[in-house]
């Protein structure tokens, strides 16, 4: 089933009642409004308002059921993320696989990781401009183990110079629109891999590549690489529909917040991101045990004949 993303902007109360959300709003007449969602479909909460009251008890159930919850700073960008500790039934078991994984093996699956995320990137310029994109296909299938030869920047520097009809645009993490954007995009693509990783019964903290020490999500920043591409074709989309917009609005927030329903392909099959997610760190834990060699990624249903 899909889970469902909500969003909280406002002043609110949030509790628990006959195990479900109990969300309390005041109306402009300032009569409490109350709204029932129950636990079981909630994936991911995000709360981006100081005057938020939330009950111990609704943390307590929403990672019961695996939910991600993530908190937002007085900017309203997205600063915290709180997940389950225990959300796979041999979770020891698989961390032991997860952290006896050989060199040899982190480096393959850095490979197919990278190689996806370049054929996916390719899709979405060959779908939003008239830009050849042989360079970024061949570059894909030259990935060696480990992308010693960092195909994956000479392929970014190429994607991000020609993707965005925006001056001199860089990607940075504190640069200039439409960076916004992307930020609060891949913090929701963040914490959707995270949920999905405990879910598996892995340690979001110990990546394949990724080896930051100040980092705790070296796993999920892996992982999430090939779906990047879904974040920025969607992104595109909203500067389309909204051509004037820079800020993030709450116009902008609900297109945003949408990211985890988008379609995409993965094992031959029309998926939402976060079920699409979720086999892919099926997937890696197979690979950790040794019972599977390739990773489940996604891809674009007009790039299946570029999969490698």
């Amino acid at each position: 089933m899909i889970k469902r993303t909500l969003y909280f902007g406002n002043p609110s109360k949030l509790s628990v009642e006959f195990s479900q959300l109990k969300i309390s709003l005041k109306s402009r007449e300032g009569k409490p409004k109350i709204s029932m969602v129950p636990i079981e479909d909630i994936g991911v909460l995000v709360l981006d308002n100081s005057q938020i009251t939330i009950t111990h008890a609704v943390f307590e159930k929403l990672l019961d059921n695996n939910a991600a919850i993530i908190t937002c700073n007085a900017k309203h960008n997205p600063t915290g993320l709180l997940l389950n500790l225990d959300g796979n039934s041999v979770q020891t078991e698989r961390f032991s696989s997860q952290i006896k994984a050989t060199a040899p093996l982190k480096k393959q699956l850095w490979k197919q990781t990278i190689q996806q995320k370049i054929i996916n990137q390719a899709s979405v310029i060959n779908q939003y401009t008239d830009k050849n994109t042989d360079n970024m296909l061949y570059w894909a299938r030259s990935v060696k183990s480990g992308d010693t030869l960092n195909h994956e920047a000479r392929a970014a520097a190429y994607y991000w110079k020609i993707l965005f009809e925006v001056t001199d645009f860089k990607r940075d993490r504190y640069g200039l629109f439409p960076n916004n954007y992307l930020n609060y995009g891949y913090a929701i693509l963040r914490a959707v891999v995270s949920r999905a990783l405990v879910s598996s019964g892995l340690l979001p903290s110990i990546g394949i590549h990724h080896r930051n020490r100040y980092n705790s999500f070296c796993l999920s920043d892996d992982i999430m690489e090939p779906y990047r591409p879904f974040v920025d074709k969607h992104i595109l989309n909203i500067m389309e529909k909204h051509p004037r917009e820079e800020e993030i609005t709450p116009t902008i927030k609900a297109e945003l917040l949408k990211i985890p329903v988008l379609d995409m392909i993965i094992s031959n099959q029309q998926s939402p991101l976060m079920v699409g997610v979720s086999q892919t760190t099926a997937s890696l834990n197979k690979c950790f045990e040794g019972t599977q060699r390739k990773l489940v990624y996604p891809y674009f249903s007009n790039n299946r004949c570029l999969i490698i």
